[in-house]
């Protein structure tokens, strides 16, 4: 009889593992497909056009209006967008691996010291991650995953498709996506024919779009103008020009041209 109940406990043992150890087994295996998936994903963006986001995908639902987006390549944006979104957004874009430890710092400390204003330091290329593949909601979870492809992206992209990438999906407005359509509603012009004034409004807009207008900009708008020019400048004397020469052979020449202009 006690033989008998040790082989019975024995064989739920055995059953409860044998159990456990397929259940990990398909744990594993969904796991290893999930990140082989993702990996693919991101692999295949490095070249084609990103055609939708969750936060479109989002928007559409709640507006049910078709969103107004434009690809365009690195190459037909005036370079002048670039520059004022880095010097907006992200000052040390070309200088980080994804993540900007002294904005990190600095935004922790300012954020302890008051509680009011909440400031933020995520980088272009942690913005490109969230809007690319995850929607908009602020959880921890969601933070991490936007870690995990903001370093994806770093190894696979480069700097220069992170930033072809953001130009083109950004929420420039309502219903709007990418620097062209906000060159072509605001100023009725191409992206590649936006000049500096007007590039450095579409970047100031950004942080909140629904907010302000770049064609009608606010004395804050203005004010933030003139900031941004000084510090567009002090990345062209420190180099940055050269840098994005190393980065993608786009035509250079425009960035020599405006740093001629400029001076």
């Amino acid at each position: 009889m006690l033989i008998t109940k040790v082989k019975n406990k024995l064989n739920i043992v055995y059953i409860v593992y044998v159990t456990i150890n397929k259940l990990a087994r398909i744990l594993c295996a969904m796991l290893i497909t999930v990140i082989l998936s993702i990996l693919l994903i991101v692999y295949a963006l490095r070249t084609a056009p990103v055609s939708i986001t969750p936060l479109m995908v989002i928007n559409r639902q709640k507006s049910r209006v078709a969103p107004d987006k434009r690809w365009m390549p690195l190459d037909s944006i005036s370079p002048d967008v670039a520059c004022a979104v880095i010097a907006t957004e992200d000052n040390n874009f070309f200088y980080h691996k994804g993540f900007d430890v002294d904005a990190i710092i600095w935004a922790m400390r300012r954020n302890s010291e008051q509680r009011k204003k909440v400031y933020g330091a995520s980088t272009i290329s942690q913005q490109t991650a969230k809007n690319v593949f995850l929607p908009p909601n602020r959880t921890w979870p969601r933070k991490v995953a936007e870690a995990g492809f903001t370093v994806l992206i770093e190894a696979i992209w480069g700097k220069a498709r992170i930033m072809e990438v953001y130009l083109n999906v950004m929420e420039t407005g309502r219903d709007m996506y990418g620097v062209e359509a906000a060159a072509q509603r605001y100023f009725r012009k191409p992206a590649l024919k936006l000049s500096k004034s007007e590039s450095t409004l579409i970047a100031i807009s950004l942080p909140n779009p629904h907010k302000f207008n770049p064609a009608k900009p606010s004395p804050y708008m203005l004010q933030r103008k003139e900031h941004i020019y000084t510090v567009m400048t002090k990345m062209l004397d420190t180099g940055w020009y050269k840098n994005i020469k190393d980065i993608k052979k786009i035509k250079v020449n425009y960035l020599e041209q405006w740093r001629i202009e400029d001076s």
